[in-house]
């Protein structure tokens, strides 16, 4: 990803990405995103871009691991995410699922992980402090509680799955209010112009729905335009 291509996903939203990979790739059909609604702590918030630092938590019932082995986990975890790349995303897998009850994301995490310099948070866990989180770290999570619970790390640096999307260490993700989705890594060089392809069909139907005077043979002429260019 160049630093370039990182600057224009930051500015479109994740819809747009998703229609945009199926112009990349020249047919409908992609499908590794997110299956279920996402709660995002800031709505104004810009697109979290970057590679996933994957880890898989659980809280509903106690560890069963010996306490010292939960405590050099949880350490050997906040190295690995203290050590990733820039641009990064955590993307954390809660095993609970449907029972999750454990926030991981409060205001100390969030504010960690803030100052190792990762860039947000997709989880289908729990987030909570929501009036004390810092700014400029992102949460999307899958529900909201006051308990930690049994909260601790169970895995990291491994495939995970949040709400059906399917993700490994180091994929490139963009996410927002939405969703997030992976971007598949055969369309990144070809992506920016993608994106450009895409608005550039959208304003055939979008510029004459909003002039004056548009009527049903105004839509009918511009969408046979935008049929014949679309994917």
């Amino acid at each position: 990803m160049t630093p370039d291509l990182l600057k224009r996903l930051q500015t479109v939203d994740t819809p747009t990405v998703c229609n945009a990979i199926e112009v990349a790739q020249g047919k409908r059909g992609f499908a590794n995103f997110t299956r279920q609604t996402l709660l995002a702590s800031d709505l104004n918030a810009t697109a979290l871009v970057g590679y996933a630092r994957t880890a898989q938590i659980a809280a509903k019932v106690p560890s069963g691991d010996d306490p010292a082995v939960v405590r050099q986990r949880r350490m050997d975890y906040y190295r690995y995410m203290a050590e990733a790349p820039s641009p990064s995303i955590v993307v954390i897998e809660d095993l609970d699922g449907d029972d999750a009850v454990g926030a991981y994301w409060g205001e100390i995490n969030t504010t960690v992980h803030k100052g190792f310099g990762l860039s947000g948070v997709v989880t289908n866990g729990v987030m909570r402090d929501l009036g004390d989180l810092p700014t400029g770290f992102p949460v999307l999570a899958g529900r909201i509680g006051p308990s930690h619970a049994f909260v601790r790390v169970e895995s990291f640096d491994t495939p995970v799955t949040v709400f059906g999307m399917e993700v490994a260490p180091g994929d490139l993700i963009h996410a927002d209010r939405h969703g997030a989705l992976v971007i598949p890594e055969s369309v990144i060089p070809v992506l920016a112009d993608a994106i450009e392809r895409l608005l550039k069909t959208e304003q055939l139907v979008l510029q004459p729905a909003r002039s004056e005077p548009f009527d049903f043979a105004a839509f009918e002429q511009a969408w046979a335009a935008f049929e014949a260019a679309r994917t």
